[in-house]
């Protein structure tokens, strides 16, 4: 049985980090992501959301929510990229899998059908062998 490619090898891997790699959008997306889910997001935010309430307004709660509402939607957005881009990655990776097992399996049938074939001769010439020398052990 043929091993699995390794991850970074996978032809599907390989060409979806080409396609990413020649989208600027997509590599747009993705920072935006990556950063999004980090911690420096949390604490650049956690800091500039104390500042906005202590130094910008007398009342910052109307604009605040405007802002943070806006960046959600936006961030939603990204979010969403980042999930369906996974989805195609996987279907991509599934259907090159599915491919390469039923390569396999029809490989599989056929060597099973060919050491059928094989063990089929082998007993039938074994057992013409003993009819011709009478059933005798040879010495």
């Amino acid at each position: 049985m043929s091993q699995p490619p390794r991850g970074d090898q996978h032809p599907v891997v390989v060409d979806f980090r080409a396609k990413r790699r020649d989208n600027w959008q997509l590599r747009v997306a993705d920072w935006i992501t990556r950063f999004a889910g980090s911690m420096p997001f949390v604490y650049l935010h956690a800091a500039g959301f104390a500042g906005w309430m202590l130094f910008c307004e007398d009342s910052p709660w109307p604009t605040l929510t405007l802002v943070v509402s806006l960046e959600a939607i936006f961030l939603s957005t990204f979010v969403m990229i980042g999930q369906n881009r996974a989805a195609e990655f996987q279907q991509l990776k599934a259907d090159h899998d599915f491919a390469e097992e039923e390569l396999e399996l029809k490989t599989n049938t056929e060597l099973t059908r060919a050491i059928h074939e094989m063990t089929t001769e082998l007993h039938r010439r074994i057992i013409i062998d003993e009819k011709v020398s009478g059933g005798a052990e040879k010495p």
